[in-house]
């Protein structure tokens, strides 16, 4: 059993950063909601040390999140943060204030005081802040350990017991020791040995649906009576991806992978993920080619979030039409990623869960369970996976992709003429970007056909064609991302060749807008 620390979760929004802060430790973290947790379950469980996260509340708030006092008692290291600092301090019967010139967001000078939770770490550094209430009064037993200028407390502790507090952000970036802090928490005051790999995540799991889904140990080898099959929708996204070749490394030919090709993917996309799985891999891998399907649907839709509709509903029709021919299918699979867990609200853990409706798939689909290998791994540890598991570099970092694809990238109806001349217009920008010699620091970034046509000239005749839009984003999660400084030359050259090799588009622009007040995707 790997060492774990509890994320008690009060409704801060950098939840998942902390988890994921202390996972880079090596440290495995879970995050629970501060409602489902007892202190008499979290004694149980073996902590090694909780973190309180931030919150939008006020403590003296009737209806704000509070915890039973006896958890400062468990004898189990704590850190609070933000709220969950100041949360420490009304437990243990400490003041709380809330005045405007208290307030700080942002940027901020820290000064700390000689602790364990801030070893190596200078007198005076940055950090960020992001409050209006503030600790006036610590409560007895503990002592401040780190001031800014408007804050008296900006960190404070009881190192007797433990209890450790900080009224700043250590798990963002602008924090400049924040990696320093949680270390510092996770080695010298819990003391964890930091066990947590991914080689071990993959061997364990491999070796768990092995003996779970045909009874036997080892390598996993010719089908026998009581195998369970095991039914996958893989869309070539990472999650699907990689949640494939780590079942089929457990159970073989046992795993069928059924890939509807919607015909809403990018340029030989389709034929990548084909070859990958089927030819590479050698997997049961079932495509389907809807393309045809796909756009009689979407006919004169322009409306964005119908077309959406359409395109899950459908998908959900084909995937079911396809299953019924394979005969009877024991288990459903599915990519589902941590993330998805804890924005679901889905409770914990489990390895097969009864299912009856899952992802919106129809009943008329019977399964005995559903499995989510990945469920408690964050996007950046399923690439790890992906990468251990022999999967291409070029499908483990694949940008970010709407499950509908390309026709919410081409902006009114949905044609296949549009999707063509998107396709080529998307890979030539997607070439200029990955072989430019200037380093573009981008996290995505991709074409969007508008229903703007414009007037140009082309071969000293007049042209009217489509005004092409060219995307790219900077940013850590997706929940806010910036326009990516790209140098002109690279898109010169992008729009030198979108306009010269295809003659339907006659202008090229770039979008500088960031989110918010903007998406990612235009639709």
């Amino acid at each position: 059993m790997n060492e774990k620390i509890l994320v008690l979760d009060f409704g801060g929004q950098y939840n998942q950063l902390i988890a994921r802060r202390v996972r880079e430790q090596n440290v495995y973290a879970e995050i629970k909601p501060y409602s489902k947790m007892t202190c008499a379950e979290i004694r149980a469980a073996g902590y090694k040390g909780i973190i309180f996260t931030g919150g939008p509340n006020s403590v003296y708030e009737e209806a704000s999140p509070h915890f039973d006092p006896e958890i400062l008692r468990l004898g189990i290291p704590i850190l609070g943060i933000c709220y969950g600092a100041q949360l420490m301090a009304f437990m243990a019967g400490g003041r709380i204030e809330s005045a405007a010139e208290r307030s700080e967001y942002g940027d901020t000078e820290l000064y700390v005081k000689r602790c364990p939770l801030f070893e190596d770490i200078p007198e005076k550094s940055h950090c960020f802040m992001s409050h209006t209430d503030y600790v006036s009064a610590v409560p007895e037993g503990f002592a401040v350990t780190a001031t800014t200028p408007s804050c008296p407390a900006a960190a404070f502790a009881d190192e007797k017991r433990a209890l450790y507090a900080v009224q700043f952000h250590p798990e963002v970036t602008h924090t400049v020791y924040g990696k320093t802090v949680f270390r510092n928490f996770l080695f010298h005051v819990c003391h964890c040995s930091g066990d947590w790999r991914m080689e071990g995540f993959i061997e364990k799991t491999v070796e768990h649906y092995r003996r779970e889904l045909t009874g036997r140990a080892g390598k996993a080898d010719k089908a026998g009576k009581a195998d369970k099959k095991v039914l996958l929708a893989l869309s070539g996204g990472v999650d699907s991806s990689v949640a494939a070749a780590l079942l089929y490394r457990a159970i073989g030919k046992n795993l069928v992978c059924i890939f509807v090709d919607h015909g809403l993917l990018r340029k030989n996309e389709g034929d990548f993920v084909e070859n990958t799985f089927k030819g590479r891999f050698g997997m049961n891998l079932i495509r389907v080619n809807a393309e045809d399907r796909f756009l009689r649907k979407l006919a004169g839709v322009t409306e964005p979030e119908k077309k959406r509709k359409i395109i899950g509903e459908e998908f959900i029709r084909v995937f079911e039409e396809e299953a019924q021919k394979l005969g009877q299918m024991d288990v459903l699979a599915q990519g589902t990623i941590y993330p998805d867990v804890i924005e679901s609200g889905k409770g914990d853990s489990a390895v097969i869960k009864s299912h009856h409706n899952v992802g919106g798939l129809p009943e008329i689909m019977s399964f005995e369970g559903i499995i989510e290998p990945l469920r408690d791994l964050f996007k950046d540890e399923v690439r790890k996976v992906g990468l251990q598991l022999g999967l291409p570099p070029e499908l483990v970092f694949r940008q970010p992709f709407p499950g509908p694809g390309l026709a919410v990238r081409v902006i009114g109806e949905v044609t296949k003429e549009k999707l063509a001349l998107l396709r080529e217009a998307d890979a030539i920008f997607r070439e200029e970007m990955d072989r430019s010699p200037e380093k573009v620091e981008a996290n995505q970034y991709f074409a969007v056909l508008t229903n703007t046509c414009s007037v140009g000239v082309k071969g000293d005749d007049r042209a009217y064609g489509y005004v092409l839009a060219l995307r790219a984003v900077t940013t850590d999660d997706f929940m806010t991302a910036g326009w990516t400084r790209i140098p002109y030359e690279v898109l010169e050259r992008a729009a030198n060749r979108i306009t010269g090799e295809l003659r339907e588009i006659t202008r090229v622009v770039y979008d500088i807008t960031s989110k918010p007040p903007a998406t990612v995707e235009w639709e």
